[in-house]
This record gives structure tokens, C-alpha cells and sequence, in this order.
């Protein structure tokens, strides 16, 4: 390492509070943004709807309904990145705004419209959603806010609030059983090393001990509980399986893992 370089942050499991973590997290992806979509951009592609890193399409998954029943339709996209999800809905007839925390990564979306967006870029904190109640139809977010959040219940209630009554969230996590297992995309990523149980949120702390990342846990049974508590209706679980044609390996995701335990948990939820 040479003198102009910063130290390599820590990993360590501690407690992170709201605060802090909305803190890393916009730093993080402000930070890494151009990193991000250099590497995974051509998977994403500029307008493809990809639920996680098995590749499943909205296309062909249809979570938020059929797409030819999109048209006309107002959707929040909640973490969204790039805007990639936008875009597809976008292309549909929908009426989408991309929200998310990194200044960063919406330039990207900038960057791919030509620095014209084809509808609005948000950017806030997924727990202070700058709208008022009830001003879409459909809410989505594919890997976007809630694992890096300490009170997911808040970012569900708000997302709640800006629905109109029947309509539908959909996200995707990283699956929570994941967190049993080190992230590690070969052998060594397929034994138990802790516990499934333990909610202590992932850190990555700088040398003052500052959160620069935080990802938090919760089990499968929390992420249920959260939404009963945040007034939705749980719909549909969905865990993709790997598919044949995916060869890639994106962080701890791999064919080899994918093929034996599930990496992505899918949230299908209604407002009543």
C-alpha cells in the first residue's frame, strides 16, 4: 500500500443505528457507484428489470402484474440504483420515479438517458420518502434499501403510506439464510460458520471506527413479521432457483451456490 492510499476498512459485527447506517450507505454508494456499474452495468443491462443476481426478468416473472397491465400506471422504485427497473417500466407505458440515496448512482441513470431522464430521479432516504400518501399504484425495489437499513418497519410504513389501497410492494433481499454461510462464491461458501439467529449487522468501519458500510440481517421470519407490522399483506415467497444458462458469479452468488441454497428471497405484498 502506498502513502496516498486509505487503509482497507474493517469488518467487524456491531450494532449500527438509523442514523449511522443511512450515513454509510450514502457514502458507500457515492463511493462505489462507478465501480458498481462497470462491473455488473452489462448484466443489468440499460433497461432490463432484474430481480437479483440469478437473473430472473420481471419479463417473464410478472410479480407486479402482467406487463401489458402496466400502462398508465404510477410505480416508485425505491434503491434504484441506475434506474435500470424504471426504465423497463418506463418502456411499458407506466409512469415510474427512481428513488434513491446515492447522488452517485443516479448520475448513472443521467448518464445513460443522455442527461435527459425519461421520468423523475428522486433522490432521499427510503425512510423519509418525500411524497404524499397515496401517490402510486405500484412500489418495487430490487435489492435496493431495506438490507442496509436499521428499521426496516419505517422504510415498509412509508412505503405503505405513498400506496394507494391494493396496491403492490415488491422487493428483493439477499436471502436471510444466506447469512449462516461465509460470502464466498466457491466451496468455502457452502458451510454453516454462524448463526442464522444472530441480527448483528455486517460493519465495515474505517481507522476511526466510522461506519463506511453497514448491511443489517434479519431471518425470514422477521422479514414477515415487518411487513404484518407495516400494515401489508404478504401475497407470494419467492426464492429463484439458479437457471442453466447463468454462468456468472456476482460477490457470493455462483452457480455452484445457487444450484444447492437460495440467494435471493422475493416479498410479493398487497396494501389493504
Amino acid at each position: 500500500m502506498n502513502q496516498d492510499s486509505e487503509p482497507e476498512p474493517e469488518a467487524a459485527r456491531r450494532d449500527a443505528g438509523a442514523a449511522e447506517s443511512s450515513r454509510a450507505s450514502r457514502g458507500w454508494w457515492d463511493r462505489n457507484a462507478d465501480e458498481y456499474q462497470r462491473e455488473h452495468g452489462g448484466f443489468l443491462g440499460d433497461d432490463r428489470f432484474v430481480w437479483g443476481p440469478e437473473g430472473l426478468d420481471e419479463e417473464e416473472a410478472g410479480l407486479l402484474g402482467p406487463a401489458g397491465e402496466l400502462a398508465g400506471r404510477s410505480v416508485l422504485e425505491v434503491g434504484a440504483g441506475a434506474a435500470q427497473c424504471s426504465r423497463w417500466l418506463a418502456a411499458r407505458g407506466a409512469r415510474p420515479v427512481a428513488l434513491d440515496i446515492s447522488h452517485r448512482q443516479l448520475q448513472h441513470a443521467l448518464r445513460i438517458d443522455g442527461a435527459v431522464p425519461a421520468f423523475p430521479l428522486v433522490q432521499a432516504d427510503a425512510g423519509a420518502l418525500p411524497f404524499a400518501d397515496g401517490s402510486f399504484d405500484l412500489a418495487c425495489s430490487a435489492y435496493g434499501a431495506l438490507p442496509f437499513v436499521a428499521d426496516p418497519v419505517r422504510v415498509l410504513r412509508e412505503v405503505r403510506r405513498v400506496l394507494r389501497p391494493g396496491g403492490r410492494w415488491v422487493f428483493s433481499v439477499t436471502h436471510p439464510v444466506r447469512w449462516a454461510f461465509p460470502d464466498e462464491p466457491g466451496a468455502e461458501g457452502l458451510a454453516v460458520t454462524a448463526s442464522y439467529f444472530d441480527r448483528t449487522p455486517y460493519v465495515e468501519q474505517d481507522e476511526r471506527g466510522r461506519a463506511v458500510y453497514v448491511e443489517h440481517h434479519r431471518t425470514l421470519g422477521d422479514r414477515v413479521r415487518d411487513l404484518v407490522a407495516a400494515g401489508f399483506r404478504l401475497v407470494d415467497l419467492v426464492e429463484p432457483e439458479w437457471p442453466g444458462w447463468n454462468r456468472q458469479e456476482w460477490g457470493g452468488w455462483s452457480p455452484l451456490r445457487g444450484r444447492l441454497i437460495p440467494g435471493t428471497a422475493i416479498f410479493v405484498c398487497e396494501r389493504d
